[in-house]
């Protein structure tokens, strides 16, 4: 496989992040507390916003776009710490390295910025996910959540943080 990189997209690329989050949503709908009609809905001034909002991440391989992510704050009680959200990987680049490669990025984003830790928040049964996230390093955390996605089962959310440099500690989210 060749080579993937990640970049930072920027607001007047709001036109590539709202292609590649449309096929997220389309793929895996049921991983997203949007849907695709809604989103797909949106006008260039929601997506511009959007990317002023957050830091969006993009995964390629040959100019192909693969996966995503997207990087903003834990809340305002947590100013040390940032959040990855929205990551996806295209179903044909899954177990190939696009995730670490988002979930690295996202995290010397937030050690450039002078964050300490980086949460990510992982549906507690998704046994694939809390093991991804574990062997980047992710910790799981006593914050609890109910899933923020459509679930007839209760399921429910686990902040995982992965510490970004001395601090080894668990903040507060």
């Amino acid at each position: 496989m060749s080579e993937i990189s990640v970049r930072e997209l920027t607001e007047d690329q709001w036109e590539t992040y709202r292609r590649v989050r449309l096929a997220a949503l389309e793929e895996s709908p049921q991983a997203f507390v949007a849907t695709y009609a809604e989103e797909e809905a949106y006008d260039e001034a929601f997506w511009r916003t959007r990317m002023r909002r957050s830091r969006r991440l993009l995964a390629e391989v040959d100019g192909r776009s693969v996966g995503v992510a997207s990087l903003g704050e834990a809340g305002p009680d947590s100013p040390t710490v940032a959040e990855l959200f929205g990551l996806w990987v295209a179903p044909d680049f899954r177990g190939a390295g696009v995730a670490s490669q988002l979930v690295q990025a996202g995290a010397d984003t937030a050690r450039r910025e002078g964050r300490t830790h980086l949460a990510y928040w992982v549906n507690t049964d998704n046994g694939p996910a809390v093991a991804f996230a574990s062997g980047f390093g992710f910790r799981p955390t006593d914050s609890r959540r109910p899933m923020r996605v459509a679930s007839e089962d209760g399921d429910e959310e686990i902040a995982m943080v992965l510490a970004l440099g001395q601090d080894r500690g668990m903040p507060t989210l």
